[in-house]
């Protein structure tokens, strides 16, 4: 097994965030097991049927939103979990990345299409993750909490 932290750091957690209902805005918690092929226990996104086990999007698109004047923090866009300091738009399809010391995940959607405006559309005004969110599979678990490193690979 490759251990997550042999990657050079490209970033961290800033936000982990659960939702009991999909199409909802999460709430961050401090911590959470990101558990192999199925995404982060207790969130409605967890899935071993779906390919978006875990998404992920930038503290830096979401500020970018704020400077529009939306009242939008991490979690409101249904991002699983919130980077800083990750440039996730320089990632492709099967680029791997390291979540925490353990966990890694297989980038496998960039972006996602909205045929209808979703609950969070509504609620935040826009969804940059259309455009600026990204989706992993797990390929290995591990307990990650805010403030862990991020490794590209």
């Amino acid at each position: 097994m490759v251990r997550a932290s042999e990657s050079p750091v490209s970033g961290e957690i800033a936000s982990i965030n659960i939702s009991k209902e999909k199409g909802m805005k999460k709430t961050p918690v401090d911590e959470a097991i990101i558990s192999e092929n199925h995404g982060i226990e207790g969130d409605a996104h967890a899935s071993l049927l779906s390919h978006r086990q875990v998404s992920l999007l930038s503290i830096e698109s979401i500020k970018k939103m704020r400077a529009t004047g939306l009242d939008v923090n991490p979690g409101d866009f249904a991002e699983n979990i919130t980077t800083m300091g990750t440039d996730l738009l320089s990632l492709s399809i099967g680029s791997k990345i390291g979540i925490g010391r353990e966990a890694i995940g297989e980038v496998s959607q960039i972006g996602k299409e909205c045929h209808t405006r979703c609950n969070i559309y509504h609620q935040a005004g826009d969804c940059v993750m259309l455009s600026e969110g990204i989706f992993v599979k797990i390929l290995n678990g591990g307990r990650i909490k805010k403030g862990d490193e991020l490794r590209v690979r």
